[in-house]
């Protein structure tokens, strides 16, 4: 299946086909470079990076790859410049194209890369876990985390194409694939009820790794993010809804050190966080936040917030959240399932109370 990211003269596809990342026809139509490098890390490189070596100079490419270090913790200006450094010892050419081939942080890095190698290059997107197929590797959004902030350096560069391979997701631990369903949950609670509904019936498949569920998946989330980025490519509206969660769990992953928590088990508890503001706005009623919790609870994902963890400590790292405007702190917030907004119109006791709730150790369930 391709789907499509419309963007006028910079469109791109979203191919999502078992088997597309040795398929050498599928290549063909993507890239015309002579001269491609890969980057990658240390667990997907011996995995992976052979078939897509393979598959790539079939057609008389020269194709260099790099390996580096795997994890949140080495998204950082170090690991950038390691790849800036490969590029510029071996003469790299500004008609060059990258592919990141790996999960969200090397996607993240090897977009930044390549938005600012030469002042630009092209490169193309091969997600290796899920919450990478179904978010980040779609929309363009590249950069690095900073001790300060997560993604607070970066760049808006969207890739050439993603080229999405389920078969890659058999190889995935648990622990990420939970992190990726996140991300799953997250469309259906901002923008699609009836998605939600489905996820509800076909959790234990998707678990389960079954591969039809996997692709039908992948492919509602692509969908509703390629029509969101399309809308709003730069976050100026609409496009904020994907942060659902992402204050709260940006907050988490700056306080407990890049790492501890996968991105999507602090997205998962921040999901929940946002559900619990909601419902204490009055917007979103109780038998939705119980749904809500309990299909995040289902994924295996966390529902409550790091033990020893502060109210104090969530409010300072979410003052400096990329939606904070005029020293004014902006959520997304649930008005029902289905239906996100993006506001500062809310109250800043109940959110006081959302957050001594879940930092004193009470779980989601005693919310409802």
């Amino acid at each position: 299946m391709k789907l499509k990211v419309e963007l006028g003269d910079r469109s791109y596809p979203i191919v999502i086909e078992p088997g597309c990342l040795k398929d050498v026809d599928a290549w063909q139509e993507v890239i015309h470079h002579r001269e491609v490098v890969i980057v990658t890390n240390e667990t997907v490189a011996p995995l992976y990076l052979d078939a897509l070596l393979k598959a790539l100079k079939a057609e008389g490419r020269s194709v260099l790859n790099l390996v580096l270090a795997d994890g949140e913790a080495h998204k950082n200006s170090e690991t950038l410049t390691q790849i800036y450094d490969f590029l510029l010892s071996r003469n790299i050419s500004r008609k060059a194209v990258l592919i990141a081939l790996g999960g969200g942080v090397i996607g993240d890095m090897t977009g930044y890369a390549a938005a600012t190698y030469q002042r630009g290059i092209d490169f193309v997107q091969v997600p290796t876990t899920l919450l990478s197929q179904v978010d980040s590797s779609v929309g363009g959004k590249t950069g690095i985390n900073h001790p300060l902030g997560k993604n607070m350096i970066g760049a808006f560069k969207q890739p050439l194409a993603v080229m999405i391979d389920p078969l890659v997701l058999q190889t995935l631990p648990q622990r990420e694939l939970s992190a990726g369903l996140a991300e799953v949950i997250k469309y259906g609670l901002i923008h699609d009820a009836d998605f939600f509904s489905w996820l509800e019936r076909h959790m234990p498949d998707l678990l389960a790794l079954n591969e039809q569920a996997l692709i039908s998946a992948i492919e509602r989330s692509c969908q509703l993010k390629a029509d969101i980025v399309a809308a709003d490519e730069t976050e100026q509206g609409v496009r904020a809804i994907l942060n659902l969660g992402h204050t709260f769990g940006h907050a988490i992953e700056a306080q407990m050190g890049y790492g501890h928590w996968l991105h999507g088990e602090a997205v998962g508890a921040g999901m929940v966080m946002a559900c619990d503001l909601s419902l204490r706005q009055g917007w979103l009623d109780a038998a939705s936040m119980r749904r809500a919790v309990d299909l995040i609870s289902v994924a295996n994902l966390p529902i409550s917030s790091p033990p020893g963890m502060s109210a104090e400590q969530f409010l300072e790292h979410m003052a400096r959240d990329k939606k904070v405007e005029a020293g004014q702190l902006r959520l997304v917030l649930l008005e029902q399932l289905g239906r996100a907004v993006v506001t500062s119109d809310f109250r800043v006791d109940l959110l006081n109370d959302c957050l001594s709730h879940f930092c004193s150790g009470q779980s989601a369930s005693q919310s409802v």
